[in-house]
């Protein structure tokens, strides 16, 4: 691959988002690999410099390593498209919608595609009703924050309403959602290419913030442990549930297995982690493929439009 055809290639990471910090790792990496390939690349954290400057610096595509709101929320993809500077991961639309974790479900909902069983909370619900009707433990989750952040695993009776105000520190839109306990899968998409699937396997109470980007005990296995054909059916779904949401690039399908072998989508996310923890990353390396060569492909997937 000829890396000059990608001119100045700027890395935005870092931003204003509560996952700054994982953005600041995963752009870390990601600009240690382009410049070992020769790549022209340059940190640009939009926390410290307006975007304009990507114009007035002479940037000729971005890779868009941002977490969160502000970064993964079609935001910063509709300045670029303004600009004209060809980026990495989904538009605006698809990257609006995979951040939101209610209007994800609810389409997928809709094109029959399977999805945990889950209520909408409000100041007004009756949480003792909805503890009752998805059972104990379940999951409270803010609708669009990312890495696990003001997430509550409900364990014990009466607990629902504290777990709902500590999500709703995050984001008005509070999910409540039946706890799936066969375990955590994750398939990583790669333009026309579906990687294969990593089973996760904390040693903490659930895959939270610490354990995704800091502990060393989180278990990964790839190959994943499913037979040949729930690995097809899985990769099928997820292809179906990245299409539904319009994205494209690269990115990762998340799923819930139950104890009796059926699985489920929990959410997608248009700019994953490229941390030295990350999943997109270990399931690159299954296919033979190094993170720096990863990363060379993620970049040529840059555009604008559509």
């Amino acid at each position: 691959m000829d890396v000059k055809q990608f001119g100045k290639v700027a890395v935005i990471m870092g931003g204003t988002s509560s996952e700054r910090e994982v953005s600041l790792m995963s752009g870390g990496g990601v600009l240690t690999a382009l410049q070992s390939k020769g790549v022209d690349a340059h940190c640009f954290d939009p926390a410290e410099k307006p975007l304009s400057a990507l114009k007035s610096e002479g940037f000729d595509r971005v890779f868009l390593i941002l977490h969160g709101p502000f970064g993964e929320d079609g935001t910063i993809q509709g300045a670029l498209e303004v600009m004209g500077i060809p980026y990495t991961g989904s538009g605006v639309m698809a990257s609006a919608l995979a951040m939101d974790k209610l209007r994800t479900k609810l389409i997928w909902k809709g094109l029959g595609l399977p999805i945990p069983q889950f209520v909408v909370l409000t100041e007004q619900s009756d949480f003792d009703a909805v503890e009752r009707e998805l059972g104990l433990p379940l999951f409270v989750k803010p609708s669009t924050e990312g890495s696990s952040i003001g997430i509550t695993k409900v364990k014990t009776p009466g607990g629902l309403r504290a777990a709902y105000e500590e999500a709703r520190k995050y984001d008005e839109m509070v999910l409540a959602e039946v706890f799936i306990g066969g375990g955590e899968y994750t398939v990583g998409m790669l333009d026309d290419e579906v990687l294969p699937s990593v089973k996760i396997e904390p040693a903490t109470e659930f895959y939270d913030y610490q354990a995704k980007y800091f502990r060393d005990d989180t278990v990964y296995r790839c190959p994943s442990g499913l037979s040949a054909e729930q690995e097809a059916e899985m990769a099928a779904c997820a292809k179906q549930a990245f299409w539904a949401l319009g994205c494209r690039s690269w990115g990762r399908v998340d799923f819930l297995m139950d104890e009796m072998g059926k699985f489920c989508l929990l959410e997608v996310n248009t700019a994953p982690g490229m941390t030295s923890h990350s999943l997109i990353p270990i399931a690159a390396r299954a296919r033979g493929m190094s993170y720096e060569d990863l990363v060379l492909r993620v970049l040529a997937t840059a555009r604008v439009g559509g």
